[in-house]
């Protein structure tokens, strides 16, 4: 059994953020496009209260909903539990870091709960913490959610 703290893997979106986090542990990553954060499309950059009247509660309550140029949250969920669904082996005996953005993350943790990806919004993540997903006889087991201070003791 591996230690809490032992790393055998480390998967990547291939954003630069996600790289360069990536790559404080040491080992080459694995980059796969599914882990990328949602495209928001002509939004991008655009914070919540500088969007137009409607756009984020649209997003919010319509999982098919795609601005001009991005991606649809349902389409977002399917692309992660696919990635999900491809671990799902090699997890089960090694501990595999995931590097990835917060609407990715949410996704894999709607999975890992056997619920849809509507959770996302009635839950928050904070940079840079952590997530936890266990494989126990073959199902996703969600262990941990939002740890923000995770350092091995006398690191």
């Amino acid at each position: 059994m591996h230690s809490r703290w032992s790393v055998d893997e480390i998967v990547s979106s291939p954003l630069v953020r996600a790289r360069q986090t990536a790559a404080a542990f040491g080992i080459e990553p694995e980059i796969d496009e599914r882990w990328i954060e949602l495209a928001y499309g002509e939004y991008e950059g655009t914070s919540v209260v500088s969007m137009p009247a409607g756009v984020w509660q649209r997003w919010r309550n319509d999982p098919e909903y795609v601005a001009p140029g991005g991606e649809s949250f349902a389409a977002l969920d399917v692309r992660v539990r696919a990635a999900c669904e491809s671990m799902v082996e090699r997890l089960a005996d090694r501990n595999v870091v995931v590097v990835s953005h917060v609407s990715p993350i949410k996704a894999a943790v709607a999975w890992a709960l056997g619920v849809d990806a509507s959770i996302a919004f009635t839950c928050h993540l904070d940079q840079a913490s952590v997530c936890r997903i266990d494989i126990r006889s073959g199902r996703p087991v969600l262990t941990s959610f939002n740890e923000t201070a995770v350092f091995p003791p006398n690191a």
